[in-house]
């Protein structure tokens, strides 16, 4: 009887053995399904490259996997234009009309951010042979976890401060003349960040992509060339309250110091445009080499902000047969900003930008500084704001020769 329970019971461990290893393998196989029909903690969509003052309107399907954030914002302007040499002149337009959509579809992992723009200065004159460029952002987004997030689809690139602020969440009414110069705007590809950021404590994030290199919304001519970028932020003293770095100004009043240094490279192989992402089509293609440093310092309603960005190609100028020439505008660029917020939320910035082009080029790109004033009013943070500043934009050729031109303006935004 001992010899036949013993038998019994090798029998049983051995079959018991078998069963638990077959449920790890069955385990094993599932898991990644069973962690997808799970419903993982909701991620902030302002963690992204995006920051949101309003929630706009939502909508959220009963059974929870579906949500719908609807957000708008108007930029309407009026400008005062006096050129040397000219007569003054008025400007009245809209100079932004965004629709902007964003949510999760089947499980809040997987988020998707769209925009469209309706203004004449963002869509542009419609040509013919060219795409109508009313979509700005069409991505869709994996957050992997609190740190990681990776993306597809078409939206800005991880270039310098300014230009990844929203439009929305400036000081002024315009980026500075090196960001319209120099920036790398958007592109459609895939997109990798890591974000490892504490409240105090020393933090850092690193944000890549891999993208065309041609631009948003174009498809006229594929090639072989690709663009290559990589920034990393760091921030000594921890991370801003509430995505503080994604807007200008301290509108937060953070209660200890907060800086950011960051620095962005970006390599466009075989750019078919002036620069890279943007501009006129080029004669023959060209390497382009970015360079994009800022720094960003916030205390108690006082804020700094300043950057360099360089562009660099082995040749600046590209000609056919015909003898036609279309330049690359290669050089550099520095801008320091600074504002203060008063406890009545009036804000006074002051901006000094400096643009100097490369030498084989200065004959046809003078050498421009821009000093700026403003005043800002805040109804309700960036979403609801009146501004009032004023500009001095002065050219000097290689002979020395100057020029001053003089603009007034007033803009009002709001948005949710």
């Amino acid at each position: 009887m001992a010899f036949k329970r013993l038998i019994i019971m090798k029998r049983f461990y051995k079959d018991s053995h078998l069963i638990k290893r077959k449920v790890i393998l069955l385990l094993i196989i599932l898991m990644p399904f069973l962690l997808l029909s799970q419903k993982p903690k909701q991620v902030d969509i302002s963690n992204l490259p995006y920051y949101n003052f309003g929630k706009g309107v939502g909508l959220t399907s009963p059974d929870s996997i579906f949500q719908l954030n609807i957000r708008f914002r108007i930029q309407n302007r009026f400008t005062y234009l006096k050129n040397e040499d000219k007569p003054y002149a008025f400007d009245g337009q809209i100079r932004r009309l965004r629709l902007r959509f964003d949510g999760f579809v089947g499980n809040p992992q997987f988020l998707y951010v769209l925009q469209l723009s309706f203004a004449p200065g963002d869509v542009g004159e419609l040509e013919d042979g060219e795409n109508l460029n009313i979509i700005r952002d069409a991505v869709v987004y994996y957050t992997a976890s609190s740190k990681w997030n990776f993306g597809f689809g078409q939206t800005k690139l991880p270039g310098n401060r300014q230009r990844v602020n929203s439009s929305g969440a400036l000081q002024l009414s315009d980026r500075s003349i090196n960001n319209s110069r120099f920036n790398i705007d958007r592109d459609f590809g895939f997109f990798v960040n890591f974000i490892n950021e504490y409240d105090q404590t020393f933090s850092w994030n690193i944000k890549s992509a891999i993208s065309t290199g041609d631009g948003r919304n174009y498809t006229r001519s594929p090639d072989n060339g690709l663009a290559y970028t990589s920034k990393i932020e760091l921030m000594p003293f921890g991370r801003f309250a509430k995505d503080g770095v994604y807007f200008e100004g301290d509108q937060i009043r953070e209660k200890s110091p907060k800086l950011m240094i960051s620095g962005a490279l970006h390599y466009n192989h075989k750019a078919k445009r002036q620069a890279g992402v943007l501009g006129n089509d080029l004669l023959e293609s060209r390497n382009l080499k970015s360079l994009m440093l800022d720094a960003l310092l916030k205390y108690r309603g006082f804020a700094l902000m300043s950057s360099y960005m360089n562009r660099h190609t082995s040749d600046p100028v590209t000609s056919n047969p015909n003898g036609d020439k279309v330049l690359v505008f290669a050089g550099n660029g520095f801008d320091i900003q600074t504002s203060y917020l008063f406890k009545n939320n009036f804000e006074l910035i002051g901006r000094y930008s400096h643009q100097m082009a490369e030498k084989s080029i200065q004959t046809i790109f003078p050498n421009q500084k821009q000093y700026t004033i403003g005043i800002t009013k805040y109804i309700w943070e960036h979403a609801f704001k009146i501004q009032l500043e004023t500009n001095l934009d002065r050219f000097t050729a290689t002979d020395n020769d100057t020029k001053n031109n003089f603009n007034l303006r007033i803009q009002i935004e709001m948005g949710i």
